[in-house]
């Protein structure tokens, strides 16, 4: 690297999880490299859905992305395909240690589009003092999170993007894996089957967490004794953290629904470089450093950081100070279902949340909510078909 001063951008989500923990590898990276200088802005989770990330590359030295995205970085090349500017053992590195499918999601037309920095999928949250102060054990089947959510004890996020990626669980769960065919995004029996399932448990939970995302969740159950259990939001480690919260939140396992482990949605997130960066030796340095087993397995998580390297999940220290987080809900992680990268499907993941919600709120008719989540997904073929 040369001596002349050299600023970079990043842009991120956020959280304390999504933003600490790269301004603290920033901050690390500059006593390393003094000239270079990382600045990272945090924006809103809905903002990330409302402003195209590939106009934010023409911005932004380094993002942080969603992995369905990737469909559109095949398309357009606006980030760099980093396994042509990364070392080939820190590329198989990353792939031998990956958490689920989670390094393997950023890779899409041949071509590694960003690294997985963060991994998470919904898994069940909740509060071990008041559990065992009240005589209950933790829920292990579907049966039983239904029996606490009719004592009005459970929280679950309800905002549209949830429920969706629910959704996909529990059509899973009734025996159909959705997005096989370009007719239908999944059939109308497992819809169906699937919106039933959801009606009778969102049904027993406060109106309030149909404005609730897995933040909101998260610091409802860490502020104050109404709620005892969540069964599935997209963990944040943070929780557990001593210190972090007034209450502490412990992970675990998926419950099982008829007899099989309930399969949540992949999620977490992963950093790419800029195509139109002017200092892509340097983001990319940055990159690696904040992916590597190293800075994952340690910084990474004291600065509040949720891992995407294998190694930081079973790393004792980390497992220490977070209530063992991450080993309790590393099953779920392996077992979680990938979602569709497209290029295209963004705008339905964007929108097909809406009517599931009005229905699940007794706003829509089950076969209109269907019907206008298929139309919607026809809508996002158009882009994927375009030559």
């Amino acid at each position: 690297m040369d001596d002349s001063p050299k600023i970079l951008k990043g842009i991120t989500w956020g959280h304390t999880r999504g933003l600490v923990p790269l301004q603290a590898c920033a901050q690390r990276f500059r006593e390393l490299y003094p000239n270079v200088h990382i600045e990272w802005r945090q924006r809103t989770l809905q903002e990330f859905a409302d402003y195209p990330i590939e106009e934010l590359t023409k911005i932004y030295d380094l993002l942080v992305i969603d992995h369905p995205w990737v469909g559109c970085a095949a398309k357009t090349h606006c980030v760099l395909p980093l396994e042509e500017h990364l070392p080939e053992e820190f590329i198989k590195n990353q792939q031998e240690n990956q958490v689920g499918g989670s390094h393997d999601s950023y890779n899409f037309g041949g071509h590694q589009w960003a690294l997985a920095i963060d991994a998470a999928a919904p898994v069940p949250s909740f509060r071990t003092d008041l559990l065992h102060k009240n005589d209950t054990e933790i829920p292990k089947t579907w049966e039983q999170v239904l029996d606490l959510a009719r004592k009005g004890k459970v929280a679950a996020p309800a905002i549209p993007i949830d429920l969706l990626m629910n959704f996909y669980m529990f059509c899973q769960a009734h025996g159909e894996m959705p997005f096989q065919s370009e007719e239908l995004f999944i059939s109308e029996n497992s819809a169906f089957l699937a919106m039933e399932t959801m009606k009778e448990f969102y049904s027993l939970l406060d109106g309030k967490m149909f404005q609730a995302n897995p933040i909101k969740v998260a610091e409802m159950m860490t502020s104050g004794n109404d709620f005892w259990y969540c069964p599935f939001a997209y963990g944040y480690a943070n929780y557990t953290h001593r210190g972090y919260a007034k209450y502490q939140l412990h992970y675990g396992d998926l419950v099982s629904f008829k007899g099989k482990k309930l399969r949540s949605t992949l999620g977490g997130t992963g950093l790419s470089v800029s195509e139109f960066s002017e200092h892509k030796k340097e983001a990319l340095k940055f990159a690696e450093m904040v992916a590597s087993e190293r800075y994952q397995s340690t910084e990474f998580v004291l600065h509040g950081g949720q891992p995407g390297h294998r190694k930081a999940w079973l790393d004792e220290t980390n497992n220490a100070i977070s209530n063992n987080c991450f080993q309790d809900s590393l099953k779920s992680l392996d077992n979680s279902y990938l979602r569709p990268r497209y290029n295209g499907y963004l705008h339905f993941q964007d929108h097909a949340g809406d009517p599931l919600q009005q229905f699940l709120k007794g706003e829509k008719r089950m076969l209109d909510a269907f019907s206008e989540m298929n139309s919607i997904y026809k809508e996002s073929l158009k882009t994927k078909n375009e030559k």
